[in-house]
């Protein structure tokens, strides 16, 4: 099947074996050491688009826009804004036809993972993208130990829940109940290995 843009033009596969090669190059000279959780899970974005696996991306953070200049009648210059604060999660796409929505966050904790790393705001919006039959879940890095989880947001709300009095999710818990990500080389992590998991459980 032809795929074209909205003009009619017609997708160039040159420019997705480009895209491939670019992003196995940039894998070929960088290792995830030193990395955050984050270009972490960048890098494994950008490796599952170019090998046609999932189209997922990081949201981008909303910015208010305060003084504008117009140094020309055909440009525009921003010279003052701020970063609002984010109202959903992170990340968001599509894999194997499932909406996928998910959260990413680092401890230097070594036995529990702080709630207070959980906004209001992304709690509530966990629950309404379960409630319209999406995908959603955490990865969560302890960073001290330097082991990364998969935790089903279903487990973060249970807790969230029904231990009001807690600060924090005890790693016990997010062993016992999530998937201990593998890092790798390519992609640095898989997450959708777990996922996958959580797709056949659908």
């Amino acid at each position: 099947m032809a795929i074209r843009y909205p003009n009619g033009k017609k997708y160039s596969e040159k420019r997705i074996l480009k895209t491939k090669k670019n992003v196995n190059k940039k894998d070929s000279r960088y290792s995830n050491r030193g990395m955050s959780l984050e270009e972490e899970i960048n890098e494994s974005n950008q490796y599952y688009i170019a090998h046609g696996l999932a189209n997922i991306h990081k949201k981008p953070t909303p910015i208010q826009i305060v003084n504008v200049h117009y140094p020309s009648r055909s440009a525009a210059v921003i010279t003052e804004a701020y970063f609002q604060k984010a109202s959903t999660t992170d990340y968001n796409g599509v894999y194997k036809g499932k909406y996928i929505d998910f959260e990413a966050k680092e401890t230097k904790n070594k036995t529990s993972f702080p709630l207070k790393n959980f906004h209001d705001h992304q709690i509530n919006h966990m629950i309404d993208v379960i409630k319209h039959g999406g995908i959603c879940f955490s990865i969560l890095r302890f960073s001290a130990t330097g082991e990364t989880f998969l935790l089903k947001a279903e487990y973060i709300l249970s807790w969230y829940d029904q231990n009001e009095d807690r600060k924090s999710i005890p790693k016990s818990y997010i062993e016992e109940h999530g998937s201990l990500l593998k890092q790798g080389f390519l992609p640095s992590i898989d997450y959708l290995k777990a996922v996958d998991s959580m797709i056949d459980c659908q």
